[in-house]
């Protein structure tokens, strides 16, 4: 009811279980497909894994109760490129479904602090003070690799910069306020961060910079 609200989304079907949902996919193939994880006959993941192995032109967005890590590093790797949660409104699941349609990742802000998380075990480790070489206090961007002039992949220290304002979680928008830079020269870094890191999405990007210590 609510995905038949929004602008420009058609609903072609709807599954009772995951076996349900393989056989729609393959008879509709839609663009995007909205998975549970918790069903009968065939769990969200497996489901999810077969839709990704045999429709490659169907995208999976998990919408659940459950946001463990148990629940969203599986269906990760079986292939899903969103997740949210149930308490995600119709603006969130639109939003999503966009951002997977369009070839990067559909995940909720609290998905991504669970990514991070997971990523950096309690957090990220801090250097101690008065040790930075870089500008600014304690946990600001520099106090990494970007901070040692140790720039993995060729980046510059200004895409360094943006790489760890991003892994902040703050938007091309916010960065452009945070740097007092043109929109058009903040994503020209992010394009350029990208092509050097291998990043497909922002998710990704975030996941390179702690592993690399730019933050």
């Amino acid at each position: 009811m609510l995905l038949g609200l929004l602008p420009d989304i058609e609903v072609v079907g709807a599954a009772a279980d995951g076996e349900e949902a393989v056989r729609l996919v393959g008879e509709h193939r839609p663009e995007v497909v909205l998975m549970d994880l918790r069903m009968p006959r065939c769990d969200g993941v497996e489901a999810t894994r077969r839709i990704r192995s045999r429709y490659p032109g169907t995208q999976v967005v998990v919408l659940t109760t459950f946001a463990d890590d148990g629940s969203l590093f599986p269906a990760l790797r079986a292939g899903a490129r969103g997740y949210l949660t149930k308490d995600a409104g119709g603006e969130e699941i639109a939003r999503a479904i966009a951002e997977v349609t369009a070839g990067r990742a559909g995940l909720s802000p609290a998905v991504q602090g669970r990514m991070l998380d997971a990523l950096t075990g309690a957090g990220p480790e801090r250097r101690p003070e008065g040790r930075g070489s870089g500008p600014g206090g304690a946990g600001e961007p520099g106090q990494g690799a970007a901070g040692r002039g140790e720039l993995p992949d060729g980046l510059t220290a200004r895409e360094a910069e943006v790489l760890a304002l991003v892994a902040e979680g703050l938007s091309n928008a916010e960065i452009v306020a945070r740097l007092h830079v043109s929109m058009a020269t903040v994503k020209t870094h992010i394009n350029n961060l990208f092509a050097k890191t291998g990043a497909r999405d922002r998710a990704q990007a975030v996941g390179y910079a702690y592993r690399h210590g730019i933050t």
